[in-house]
């Protein structure tokens, strides 16, 4: 029987959550920079979250760190969508984005 280690499934769900094209329960309509980005799917989501810098998202680290790990879940299961949706909807109302 073969265990993988906690480093090589990482980068697996990672992998799967920034591709995934499991929608989310609402489309998110964000403006940045003066361009309106749409965010609709769990990999859209993972992929926005994952691009600014860890500093970026330092004051709000706990809300970002639980809508990242419920992306990564939602990517494997559709069923946490709802879960995820309100995890991301919690992170861009408290960093005042939507």
């Amino acid at each position: 029987m073969t265990v993988s280690s906690p480093n090589q499934a990482a980068p697996k769900a990672t992998l799967k959550a920034a591709t995934s094209e499991t929608p989310l329960r609402t489309t998110f309509r964000i403006r940045l920079n003066g361009e309106t980005v749409a965010i609709a799917t769990v990999g859209q989501a993972y992929r926005f979250l994952t691009e600014y810098s860890s500093i970026e998202w330092m004051e709000f680290r706990s809300l970002h760190g639980e809508a990242m790990a419920l992306l990564e879940r939602a990517a494997d299961n559709a069923i946490l969508t709802v879960q995820a949706t309100n995890a991301v909807r919690a992170l861009l109302v408290s960093t005042k984005l939507l």
